[in-house]
């Protein structure tokens, strides 16, 4: 019996360590995350905080066809730059945690079910949600998808976004008529890809040429 009941104080302390353990990582990406931008109004000061972001958009870009302004306008209303941000937990009598909401989570909010099918098809499964470099990707990969099977152009943003929050099937059934916060949402991110694009062209070559090689004709690519 004493065996038993020491064997079984083991396994809970091995339980407790390694769900320490995990908490500490989880903790420590969360600190080792970059902090959100103080200027999200203005993209080319979100670049000057972070250039490396700027190469993942482009990089985004490149591959699918969603501008980077929009990339970012997108980013902004999900999580205003929040790397590990997710629906806060609904509270019974006010202190009680509870189930969150939907299991949207990371820069761009992505859900676990479209996360992995962006995994599956594009990301690879060292794709992180919490990385400025796979939520740009995700956003690109997602809206081409969604041209695909929409119609809508990658230049609109406004429309992009409402498919992005409802799905294609929700898009083409017109679900997000009956949300006005939705619709709001739209237009904010319409209104703030046009002003970072805007913001953009006056800064874009800060950002293309930083590098050594990056000078003359290699300017930009």
């Amino acid at each position: 019996m004493r065996a038993r009941v020491g064997n079984n104080r083991g396994v809970r302390a091995g339980r407790l360590l390694l769900a320490t353990g995990v908490g500490l990582l989880v903790s420590g990406c969360a600190m080792m995350a970059p902090s959100p931008p103080q200027d999200q109004s203005n993209i080319c000061e979100i670049f000057r905080d972070q250039p490396r972001w700027y190469d993942y958009a482009r990089a985004s870009e490149q591959e699918w066809g969603t501008p980077i302004a929009t990339q970012l306008a997108f980013i902004q209303q999900e999580s205003s730059f929040q790397s590990h941000v997710r629906p806060p937990r609904k509270r019974y009598l006010g202190f009680i945690p509870g189930p969150r909401p939907s299991s949207a989570r990371g820069y761009a909010q992505a859900l676990d079910p479209v996360w992995g099918e962006y995994r599956d098809d594009a990301g690879g499964t060292l794709a992180r949600r919490s990385h400025m470099k796979h939520a740009t990707d995700f956003i690109g990969w997602y809206n081409e998808r969604t041209r695909r099977q929409t119609g809508i152009s990658l230049h609109n943003p406004e429309h992009l976004y409402l498919a992005y929050h409802e799905g294609a099937g929700g898009y083409r059934r017109g679900s997000y008529r009956r949300k006005p916060a939705v619709q709001r949402a739209a237009s904010q991110v319409a209104a703030r890809s046009s002003r970072y694009q805007s913001q953009l062209s006056s800064c874009e070559a800060e950002f293309q040429c930083r590098r050594f090689y990056q000078f003359g004709p290699f300017c930009g690519t």
